[in-house]
C-alpha cells in the first residue's frame, strides 16, 4: 500500500474547545479513535457542552488526555496531520497540549490541500457524498477520518475496499 497521508478528527463540544474524542489514520491504513477524559478543570464553566455523552461514559470509556497525547506522539510524532475542520481541531488538540504545559509535536493542514488540482469546494462536495454513500455520520471523529482516507484513496486511483 502507498504511504497515506495521516490524517485527524476531534469531536468537541459545542463550545469548540472541549476534546470529548478524538481518532487519527495509521500508516497502514487502520483509524485509531477513543473518547477522551475530561479534565476537572476543564468542567469548571456552568456551560460546559459534553455533546451526545455522558460524563460518567467519558470517565469510564474515555482515556486520559495524556494518554492521547503519548498515543498521538507514538503514532505521528513531528508529522503533518490533515483535517476536515483545522480551527476545531486545532482548538482542541491546543487543549490537551496545554492541559501539561506541552507544546504540539504535531502539524495540521486542511485535507484538501492535499488536491491541488481540485476546484475550490470540489473536496467538500465529495466529501459529503462519500458520508451519504458509505453511511456515516459527519462530525464523528472516526467516521471524519475513514471519509478522508476513502476519498484520498479514490481521488488517487486506489480501489476502494
Amino acid at each position: 500500500m502507498a504511504d497515506l497521508p495521516g490524517f485527524i478528527a476531534v469531536e468537541t463540544g459545542e463550545d469548540g474547545g472541549l476534546p470529548l474524542a478524538i481518532a487519527w489514520t495509521l500508516p497502514d491504513g487502520r483509524v485509531k479513535h477513543t473518547l477522551i477524559q475530561p479534565e476537572d478543570d476543564w468542567l469548571d464553566a456552568e456551560t460546559v457542552s459534553l455533546g451526545e455523552y455522558s460524563l460518567e461514559e467519558l470517565n469510564s470509556m474515555g482515556v486520559s488526555p495524556l494518554d492521547v497525547i503519548r498515543e498521538l506522539e507514538n503514532d505521528h510524532f513531528s508529522d503533518t496531520l490533515y483535517t476536515a475542520g483545522i480551527s476545531d481541531d486545532e482548538a482542541a488538540l491546543s487543549r490537551l497540549f496545554d492541559t501539561y504545559g506541552l507544546d504540539p509535536f504535531v502539524e495540521l493542514a486542511p485535507a484538501e490541500s492535499l488536491y491541488a488540482a481540485l476546484a475550490p469546494g470540489d473536496w467538500a462536495r465529495a466529501r459529503g457524498e462519500l458520508f451519504g454513500e458509505l453511511g456515516l455520520e459527519p462530525l464523528r471523529p472516526e467516521h471524519e477520518v475513514e471519509v478522508m482516507l476513502h476519498l484520498h484513496q479514490r481521488m488517487n486511483g486506489a480501489a476502494d475496499d
